[in-house]
């Protein structure tokens, strides 16, 4: 697409243009380190289908550390693995797959949620984005998650690969979207609504009833902070974006297609869009409906949702090697569709 500015003037103007911000807290989890070396294992052990030079950027992304930040109150290395390898795998096997087919995601969603679910048992024979999944469920097992919660999670998941597969239509023709499509696609590719039904294995949390998870204000705040990290994950990686074809799905592309904006009008307007999530998620957060007994347990949830809001973006502004020049991974699986 073509911008409002040059680009030597666009970047030398971006760094002093507003960025989101959040009243939440940010923490880590104390195991971030000991996940980064298990991360490690992956990208060498399984990840042999991708190049060399592939697996040396994804190492320098640690992306394990997304989780560890945004669930950092799990109790021990055991509980943060299944989130890691999730975040972790997920996110190499989009930029793995970039270039495949909507049907050729809807086929590889169908395996790993085969994996995930216990339908398929049987250890894959070769290492790999799949062996990986098998193992997700492994762990989840192992460290006992309470079969409601891991329920919720991997139906959270296969919405994520869902939106992969329906975003891949705009990538292959270098289309970008009308708003509310990129909307709806958008609030299941930033991946979060899995690492809110994660959040519920912190503390007491699993301790809440199914209902609390299903009320309408709780799924509310679930699409808030899907859309606000799906929008500063756009506003992070705009650079990358507006130099990469079939890269469509950025709010700021969509905002300036659809109301004729200035590149520097539509990143204003995308994030006066965060920020307007920003303040519904916070009104929320202080006037939730009465939930009797659970009140004060629910109350910290939403809280903790702040805090893997705020924890995500701590992880986007710390991370200098993904959305750099030559940093991200392009995808290298061949199509056949």
């Amino acid at each position: 697409m073509e911008t409002s500015i040059c680009d030597e003037q666009f970047f030398s103007t971006l760094i002093h243009w507003p960025k989101p911000s959040y009243p939440f807290p940010d923490f880590i989890h104390p195991d971030f380190e000991e996940q980064r070396e298990e991360y490690y294992k992956w990208i060498d052990t399984e990840y042999i289908i991708h190049s060399k030079d592939a697996r040396e950027k994804h190492k320098k992304h640690n992306l394990t550390d997304i989780a560890a930040r945004g669930c950092p109150f799990l109790r021990s290395i055991v509980e943060l693995r299944p989130l890691a390898n999730y975040t972790a795998n997920g996110a190499m096997m989009d930029d793995y797959f970039d270039r495949c087919s909507r049907e050729e995601m809807y086929t590889i969603m169908g395996e790993i949620m085969k994996l995930v679910s216990g339908i398929v048992s049987k250890e894959p024979e070769e290492a790999g984005i799949f062996h990986l999944f098998w193992q997700l469920r492994q762990d989840a097992v192992s460290c006992a998650i309470p079969e409601n919660i891991y329920n919720r999670f991997i139906k959270s998941m296969k919405d994520v690969f869902i939106g992969y597969a329906e975003e891949k239509v705009y990538y292959r023709t270098n289309t970008v979207p009308p708003l509310s499509l990129y909307l709806l696609i958008r609030e299941e590719t930033s991946g979060v609504k899995p690492y809110c039904d994660y959040v519920a294995l912190q503390k007491n949390y699993r301790e809440l009833p199914d209902e609390i998870f299903d009320h309408p204000f709780i799924r509310r705040l679930y699409t808030l902070a899907s859309l606000m990290i799906g929008i500063h994950n756009d506003i992070i990686s705009l650079p990358k974006e507006l130099h990469r074809e079939g890269d469509t799905m950025n709010l700021v592309k969509v905002l300036q297609q659809e109301k004729k904006l200035s590149l520097k009008e539509a990143y204003i307007k995308a994030l006066d869009m965060h920020d307007d999530y920003l303040e519904e998620f916070v009104l929320l957060q202080n006037n939730l409906p009465f939930f009797n007994v659970h009140q004060e347990l629910v109350s910290n949830y939403v809280h903790d949702l702040g805090v893997m809001i705020a924890g995500v973006y701590a992880w986007h502004t710390n991370d200098e090697s993904r959305y750099i020049h030559n940093g991200y991974v392009e995808g290298e699986y061949v199509s056949k569709g």
